[in-house]
């Protein structure tokens, strides 16, 4: 890419596709299209064409998805691997179409096999099953990555596939139905301190009701008391995280370096081309919950349900790949966590 080339980054009001914009103002590139979800539903195949026609992007950061945590996953599995494959469906072939340069597609750790061989190398895709919260999901990015590869085959694209790790950071997603696993214990666990010093008027704030009578119910639903914080599974499956500034840094690094002929190992035989994206390094939810109400100042008890379901148990990446390639992260979780919580606490850049 050079200063002035036309770079679409589809889904840039999302934590990851905002977090690639902003890297990319940063480095300097002055020529980038952005387009909301009011202005243009990529689902919709004549309508991506035709913006396609309009914009000719030369090159795309696809990160627009529909995302959410286990709960929405297993809720709305039918929306997940529609809504995911259209998008991603449209994007791809207008990209071959209009002889976009290069496309960076994003994927998601989920892909791999519920019970993998840990760390998780890109060659183990497609060696078991998977988690079965998330299959549909986990489906529609795999068809993805899989598309792009035989686009790339086929047709000669230079189509590159991502699979990071779970992502966390400014623009994330609190809403309490429908967000991964750290923002919503930042904010369970923030409501919990809250109630723990009586401080109705922020609770009512934040969860924006009139009355607290509705703001209790809607915590005890949730599992938020005074004393105590429910929290989904046993609190022993492992989880690997990183800062969504990080992911942005190594998409925008990719796209700069790397080209599709560099990740061929076999010509023959060409598969996994896919780059795993992460730190390579795991918590346990329990440790994450500790370190969290550490962070906020909550002196309750954290709770596992059993009864609610784990996920996959184990899931860190190998991510020797790209450091091989040139690149690692630079934000530990600590200080990760830190951040997003004082972008919560004074409700700036967030979603609820």
């Amino acid at each position: 890419m050079d200063i002035n080339s036309r770079i679409l980054v589809a889904g840039y009001k999302g934590m990851v596709g905002s977090a690639i914009l902003n890297c990319l103002e940063t480095k300097g590139y002055q020529n980038i299209i952005a387009v909301s979800r009011q202005e243009l539903d990529f689902a919709i195949q004549a309508d991506v064409e035709r913006f396609f026609n309009e914009t000719k992007p030369e090159y795309v950061f696809m990160a627009a998805a529909k995302v959410g945590g286990i709960n929405a996953n297993n809720l709305y599995r039918a929306d997940f691997i529609y809504e995911n494959i259209q998008i991603q469906n449209n994007i791809i072939h207008q990209s071959y179409v209009h002889r976009v340069k290069k496309l960076l597609f994003l994927g998601t750790s989920c892909i791999y096999p519920k019970e993998c061989y840990q760390p998780i190398k890109e060659q183990y895709l497609l060696t078991g099953e998977l988690e079965y919260t998330n299959e549909p999901y986990a489906l529609a990015k795999i068809a993805g990555l899989k598309m792009c590869e035989s686009y790339n085959i086929q047709h000669k694209t230079n189509f590159i596939a991502v699979m990071p790790t779970n992502i966390y950071g400014p623009n994330d997603n609190f809403n309490l139905e429908t967000s991964h696993v750290l923002p919503a214990l930042i904010r369970k666990i923030y409501l919990a301190k809250l109630l723990s010093e009586n401080r109705k008027s922020e609770i009512l704030r934040d969860l924006a009701f009139k009355d607290f009578s509705d703001a209790r119910r809607c915590l005890e639903k949730f599992g938020i008391h005074s004393e105590k914080v429910e929290i989904w599974g046993t609190g022993k499956p492992r989880r690997e995280f990183l800062w969504s500034e990080d992911l942005a840094e190594a998409c925008v690094f990719i796209m700069e370096n790397i080209e599709f002929e560099q990740l061929i190992n076999d010509k023959k035989n060409i598969r996994n081309t896919h780059i795993n994206i992460g730190t390579g390094i795991d918590i346990s939810i329990e440790s994450l919950s500790k370190m969290i109400a550490g962070i906020v100042g909550f002196q309750g008890k954290l709770k596992f349900n059993p009864k609610q379901p784990d996920g996959t148990y184990l899931k860190r990446l190998d991510v020797e790949k790209l450091a091989a390639l040139g690149w690692r992260y630079k934000t530990g979780l600590k200080e990760g966590i830190g951040r997003l919580y004082e972008l919560y606490r004074r409700g700036k850049r967030i979603r609820k």
